[in-house]
C-alpha cells in the first residue's frame, strides 16, 4: 500500500514584517538612501531574483548578526522590453512592458522586508526611511493581505 503525502501550502509561509516604499530613485541609490539613514548595511546580491526567465528584480541583503535581523530591499517593478509584430511599413516595434514582483500593490517602488525584527526597531526604520529627501513615503503592509505574498519568500 503506498502512501501519498502532501505539503500544504502554509508550510513555506515564513513570518516578516514589510515595509512599502515609494519613491523615483534608483535601486543603487535607494540602497544607498537607506544605509545611510537607517545604518544598515544593504549590499546587492550576487544573483537577482528570477520569477520568469524575462522576469528579474534587483536585491539587496544583510545579516545584522549583532541584532539577529535579516533585512532585503526588493525592487517591486521590473521592465521588460518585448517586440510589438507590425504589418506597417517599418516592421516590428519593441516597447517596454512593467511587471510587479506584488501585483496588488503596482503603486510601490520597493519593499524592505524584515525578518526577527522588534516592533519598537521597525517602527524607528520606518521613520528614518520616510526622513530620506526622495522617498515620498514609506509606512508597514500587513503581509497577511497579500495575495502574491509567496514572491517575497526566497
Amino acid at each position: 500500500m503506498l502512501t501519498t503525502h502532501k505539503i500544504s501550502a502554509d508550510f513555506y509561509d515564513d513570518s516578516f514584517k514589510l515595509i512599502a516604499i515609494h519613491s523615483d530613485l534608483e535601486d543603487y541609490a535607494m540602497t544607498y538612501a537607506i544605509n545611510s539613514n537607517c545604518g544598515l548595511y544593504l549590499k546587492r546580491m550576487a544573483k537577482d531574483l528570477h520569477l520568469d526567465e524575462n522576469l528579474s528584480f534587483s536585491v539587496f541583503d544583510w545579516d545584522d548578526e549583532f541584532n539577529d535581523i535579516y533585512w532585503t530591499l526588493i525592487s517591486n517593478k521590473c521592465a521588460v522590453e518585448e517586440i510589438v509584430p507590425s504589418d506597417g511599413f517599418f516592421g516590428d516595434e519593441t516597447s517596454m512592458r512593467t511587471n510587479y514582483l506584488i501585483g496588488e500593490r503596482k503603486e510601490v517602488d520597493y519593499f524592505l522586508k524584515v525578518d526577527a525584527a522588534e516592533e519598537s526597531a521597525f517602527t524607528e526604520k520606518v521613520k528614518s526611511i520616510n526622513k530620506i529627501s526622495k522617498v515620498i513615503t514609506a509606512y508597514p503592509i500587513d503581509t497577511e493581505t497579500l495575495k502574491s505574498k509567496r514572491n517575497l519568500i526566497f
